[in-house]
């Protein structure tokens, strides 16, 4: 289901990349354009290391960085071209109130869209993956990773599928606490920032300069562009075509390494690396290469929503397991003491619900309302009120979705 995700996600990114840089250089074909996508990514997979050093991971960071600031950039622009006198403020922030025009069926398809591509299923694994690299940078700064302890070359061993058994990291207490800090306030700030001021900017802009404009009803991201450049001016257009692509390859990079962390980690892949990214890459973008080169550019439209929407249908199933787990403190207990390696066998045998046994840690049950258990180890589970939270939100995007679904049925 992550892998159908990511794919997805990949399709509207190539895709997109693709016509971004067949409006900017109108010579190069749609076909030519999604392979030249390949270029970037496959450089970033062959030296990004998920078990590299923080310089490496921080090099990485401050890439996909420049690319989002550099579409926060662009649009800030077009919104300093729309004409004020017909847009005020108060039209905008009404549009933030909800109508019942997203109830209807092309509104609830493009609330999905949009829903589909802020809040991306393969984020959550990229997440997960890129914070393993601020875990054991804290544990060795402090020295809370012993020098006794399997080395970062041991590990790499097995991520290279040399050995039968795996040497699972243990992060010690306080680099948990620590980087869950650090991930909260980088999440909050990317979500209330960066991703709402974008998708604001794309829906201000349209609305702006192509509402009630008769060309705009079934215009594609071509029709789009040469609206902008007439509507605004030719220089809206080529604003429109960079956030366009910049967003394509800072969105296509990080989906990459999203499906590279999925399939070492979920897949269980054990072949080299370099043949392992080239694989995972190329499921990604053969459909896109066959959609560009079939349908050019009559339909792409239609597969860079549906795309999204698919994410949005995908989201629930992908989020599922993330509440369970989190809201159970049997799998959210985290023991005192120094960070460690623990090695367990490919084969090892499933974890016994009820006694416990075969896992990493004892059951114990709760003496005291802070989280903290009778041998000192911590729950990290989420509270009560998390939790119900957690599960309202998981039913509404479900229920969005079916509607969306029956709706699209109906047709």
């Amino acid at each position: 289901m992550a892998e159908a995700a990511i794919i997805a996600t990949d399709i509207a990114e190539v895709i997109g990349t693709a016509i971004a840089i067949n409006l900017l250089i109108p010579q190069i074909p749609l076909v030519a354009g999604c392979a030249l996508s390949i270029l970037d990514v496959m450089v970033i997979l062959f030296f990004y290391q998920p078990n590299g050093t923080m310089r490496g991971l921080r090099a990485f960071e401050f890439f996909v960085v420049l690319l989002v600031l550099a579409v926060v950039v662009c649009f800030c622009i077009q919104l300093s071209l729309i004409d004020k006198a017909t847009t005020t403020v108060g039209h905008v922030f009404r549009g933030y109130i909800p109508s019942s025009a997203i109830v209807q069926q092309k509104g609830l398809y493009q609330a999905c869209g949009i829903l589909g591509a802020t809040v991306m299923p393969h984020s959550l694994y990229l997440g997960s993956g890129v914070v393993q690299a601020r875990l054991k940078d804290y544990d060795e700064q402090k020295g809370l990773l012993p020098a006794d302890m399997e080395p970062r070359s041991a590990a790499s061993s097995v991520h290279e599928g040399l050995v039968a058994d795996k040497a699972t990291y243990i992060p010690s207490l306080k680099a948990i606490r620590h980087s869950l800090k650090y991930s909260i306030a980088e999440l909050a700030i990317c979500l209330f920032t960066f991703a709402l001021f974008v998708n604001s900017a794309i829906l201000i802009v349209a609305g702006a300069s192509l509402y009630q404009n008769p060309e705009a009803e079934d215009a594609d991201i071509f029709g789009i562009h040469d609206l902008l450049s007439k509507s605004i001016s030719p220089g809206a257009g080529t604003v429109f075509a960079l956030a366009l692509l910049f967003s394509g390859v800072s969105a296509g990079i990080v989906c990459t390494i999203a499906g590279q962390m999925v399939s070492e980690g979920a897949l269980n892949w054990t072949l080299k690396p370099w043949l392992r990214r080239l694989v995972t890459r190329s499921i990604s973008i053969t459909p896109s290469i066959i959609i560009a080169g079939a349908v050019g550019r009559t339909g792409l439209d239609a597969a860079l929503n549906g795309s999204q929407v698919a994410l949005s249908v995908v989201l629930p199933f992908v989020t599922a397991p993330l509440i369970w787990f989190t809201c159970r403190s049997r799998y959210m207990t985290v023991q005192p003491g120094m960070a460690r390696f623990a090695r367990q066998a490919a084969t090892a045998k499933p974890i016994d619900e009820e006694t416990g046994s075969g896992s990493l840690w004892r059951r114990i049950v709760f003496k005291k309302n802070d989280g903290v258990r009778a041998d000192g180890s911590v729950t990290m589970a989420n509270s009560w009120l998390v939790c119900i939270l957690a599960v309202l939100v998981w039913l509404v995007i479900t229920v969005l979705n079916i509607a969306n679904l029956v709706l699209l049925g109906k047709q």
